[in-house]
């Protein structure tokens, strides 16, 4: 039966990757991407839809499909403030997922973050938390959540702390008590994400580090 993948995100590390891999995939037919441009690649199976997230809920009809998948997410920096980080990484997330939600998409999938944690000192950390919080109260019959530690890969924005990071931390992490925060690729993520929404059965996971490095095949 021809599945639908509908994807947040796709222009991100993980979400760029996991465009390619479910565009190659043969278990979905479409791929249903919202983005705030166009994306600089086409596909038969690929339906861009380029929207303004400030109105999510104007395009609830676009939000259908079998899969959802969640990949948005932005800096401090690029943001400018708190309150415009968390309108990226809770905000827009969070209504995407009502909507989802609403629609019967019967399988949700989030990239959040390793140490998310709705009670964290860290004003990230809270509002990756919070998401994940909020979004298993929904009425999904799956929710899959991943809480990947530093991403390596090329990002078209440069990030002055992930590339410093992206040496010193495959280092420093081959101590025992440092493994939890061994970098992962957004290859590694995007493949995972892939896998699970194929062969998940419970009707809630959580991937972290070492279950997402767990990866061993591709479908």
């Amino acid at each position: 039966m021809a599945k639908t993948a509908v994807l947040i995100g796709a222009t991100g590390l993980v979400g760029n990757e996991l465009l390619h891999k479910l565009l190659s995939s043969e278990y979905y037919s479409k791929v249903v991407t919202l983005s705030r441009r166009d994306l600089a690649i086409s596909h038969v199976k690929l339906v861009n839809h380029v929207i303004d997230f400030d109105k999510l809920t104007q395009y609830s009809e676009l939000i259908k499909g079998d899969a959802f998948f969640s990949c948005l997410g932005t800096t401090l920096k690029q943001a400018g403030s708190v309150a415009e980080q968390r309108k990226v990484d809770f905000d827009y997330q969070f209504i995407a997922a009502q909507l989802a939600a609403n629609n019967n998409i019967p399988h949700y999938c989030l990239v959040s973050s390793s140490g998310a944690n709705a009670h964290s000192r860290s004003a990230y950390l809270k509002m990756k938390g919070a998401l994940e919080v909020q979004v298993k109260q929904l009425n999904f019959s799956k929710c899959s959540i991943f809480q990947p530690s530093l991403l390596l890969g090329e990002r078209k924005q440069f990030r002055a702390a992930e590339k410093i990071g992206s040496y010193i931390f495959p280092v420093i992490t081959m101590l025992p008590f440092l493994k939890r925060y061994k970098p992962i690729t957004g290859k590694q993520v995007a493949q995972k994400m892939h896998t699970v929404s194929i062969e998940q059965q419970a009707a809630f996971c959580i991937f972290t580090l070492i279950s997402i490095f767990l990866y061993t095949r591709s479908i």
